[in-house]
C-alpha cells in the first residue's frame, strides 16, 4: 500500500511541475523535461483532447458503460498516452476508451504518460498504436495501413518494422480498400470475413463483387467455397464444340449399329473421317458387342 501511494504522490509532484506556467516544458531539451516524459502523471481530465487522428471512427457505448463501472471498482489499471500541446493542454495519443470511460465513471483526473511530439509523430504513435490492438475490425486496420502511407509516408516495408507485420500481411490488408463500400461495411460489421473479402478482390468490377457478397450470405459459403466459386466465374462457360451435321448415309449407319448392338453409338465425323464410340454398361452388354462384331 506505501509503495502504490509513493507512485501516487510522484505523479502528483510532476504534475504541480506541467502547471508552472515560468518553467513550461514545449520540448525534450527543456529543463524538467527528462523528469516527465515517460513517467506516469496525474492529469485533469478537461485538459486533454481527444485526437483526430483517432483510426477508431465507432465506439460501443454500452463497452464503455462496462469499462465506467470496473473503473469505478478498480481505477485506471492502465495509464493513456498523451502528448503535450500548448500550456498544460494535452493531446491522446492512445487510450480514448479509458478517457471517455473515465469521464462516465465521473473521474476528475486520470494517469497518463506524456510525449512530447509533433503532429506527423503523433499521427504515427497513434496508428501504430491502435494497429497493434487486438479489437480493430480488418477495414479499420487497412485504413490505418493507408494512412500510414498517406500522411507519413511510409513504406509497406517500413511499416513491417514499425509494426512487427509480414509486408504481405500489410499488402492483403491495404487490398481490402478495393472492395465496394457496401462489402467493406459487411467486414466492419462481421457478415463476412476477412478471408471472404480476400477472394471477393479477385473481381475488379464492383458489380460482380457485390453479387458474389449476397452469394455468399444468402448461401452462407465458407472462404473454401467462396474461393471455389471465384475459380469457376474465372474460368467462364466451358466452351462447347459446335456438333457437325452427320451425312445422311452415316446417320443411318448410326442408326444401323444401335439396332444391331442393342446400344447407345456415338459417331464423329468430319471430311471423311471419324470415330465410332459403342456405350454399354455390362460385362453381358460388352459379350453381346463382341458377339456381335465377331460372329461368335
Amino acid at each position: 500500500m506505501a509503495k502504490a501511494t509513493k507512485k501516487q504522490a510522484l505523479g502528483r509532484g510532476l504534475s504541480a511541475l506541467l502547471n508552472d506556467p515560468k518553467n513550461e516544458i514545449k520540448s525534450v531539451s527543456d529543463k524538467n523535461a527528462d523528469q516527465v516524459v515517460g513517467n506516469v502523471i496525474e492529469l485533469d481530465l478537461n485538459n486533454i483532447q481527444t485526437n483526430p487522428h483517432q483510426p477508431r471512427t465507432y465506439f460501443d457505448e454500452t463497452a464503455i458503460e462496462e469499462l465506467a463501472s470496473s473503473i469505478k471498482e478498480l481505477g485506471i489499471i492502465q495509464p493513456i498516452t498523451v502528448r503535450k500541446l500548448e500550456f498544460n493542454t494535452y493531446e491522446l495519443v492512445s487510450g480514448e476508451r479509458r478517457f471517455r470511460a473515465s469521464k462516465a465513471a465521473g473521474l476528475r483526473s486520470i494517469p497518463a504518460y506524456v510525449r512530447i511530439a509533433n503532429d506527423q509523430e503523433s499521427l504515427e504513435m497513434a496508428l501504430v498504436e491502435n494497429i497493434q490492438r487486438q479489437d480493430l475490425d480488418p477495414i479499420e486496420i487497412a485504413q490505418s495501413y493507408q494512412r500510414l502511407i498517406e500522411e507519413v509516408n511510409l513504406t509497406q516495408e517500413q511499416m513491417s518494422k514499425r509494426v512487427g507485420k509480414k509486408r504481405s500481411t500489410i499488402s492483403n490488408y491495404l487490398r481490402l480498400l478495393n472492395l465496394d463500400p457496401l462489402i467493406q461495411t459487411g467486414i466492419r460489421d462481421g457478415f463476412i470475413s476477412m478471408g471472404h473479402g480476400k477472394a471477393i478482390i479477385n473481381f475488379e468490377d464492383p458489380n460482380q463483387q457485390i453479387e458474389l457478397y449476397h452469394k455468399i450470405i444468402s448461401k452462407k459459403l465458407s472462404v473454401r467455397d467462396t474461393e471455389r466459386e471465384v475459380q469457376r466465374l474465372k474460368a467462364g462457360p466451358v466452351d462447347k464444340v459446335p456438333a457437325v451435321e452427320l451425312p445422311n448415309e452415316v446417320k443411318k449407319f448410326k442408326k444401323a449399329l444401335e439396332s444391331k448392338f442393342d446400344s447407345q453409338v456415338k459417331v464423329t465425323y468430319k471430311s471423311g473421317k471419324g470415330k465410332i464410340e459403342i456405350a454399354f454398361n455390362s460385362e453381358e452388354e460388352l459379350d453381346h458387342i463382341k458377339n456381335s462384331i465377331l460372329g461368335e
